[in-house]
């Protein structure tokens, strides 16, 4: 197998990962966001609903900053917003909104390629997979 199989290969499982825990939209933000917090430390940041009294924090939206790019799914009502922003120092240039598969793959092909760098990155991307 060459080296662009096994980068399609890495692609296809995140890409499916992803999509598995999509199945219940109820729930994906949380799971995601669990995900994103224990696999990419210092990537991804998470904003919870507040309240004193409340026994469970619903996530509100996560996001994660990769390269050039920071992902967010955002919590409006029963829907979730997927936006991509092209960021260069600190500035973001441009936000454009995604359908949430498009978002997916955008997401899972980035986080691919960042898994090539180091062998740090892979072992993020396997615990992120699992």
């Amino acid at each position: 197998m060459g080296e662009g199989t096994d980068d399609r290969l890495t692609f296809d499982l995140l890409a499916a990962s992803i999509r598995a825990d999509a199945a219940d939209l109820g729930l994906f933000l949380d799971i995601l966001a669990t995900k994103f917090e224990s696999a990419l430390p210092g990537m991804a940041e998470v904003r919870r609903e507040g309240g004193l009294f409340r026994r469970r924090h619903p996530v509100q939206s996560v996001a994660i900053s990769l390269g050039g790019r920071r992902f967010e799914l955002q919590r409006h009502g029963h829907r979730l917003r997927a936006t991509i922003a092209l960021r260069a120092r600190g500035v973001t240039l441009r936000t454009d909104e995604k359908p949430l598969d498009q978002w997916i793959d955008v997401l899972s092909r980035d986080l691919a390629d960042h898994a090539r760098a180091s062998s740090d990155a892979r072992a993020a991307l396997i615990r992120l997979i699992e």
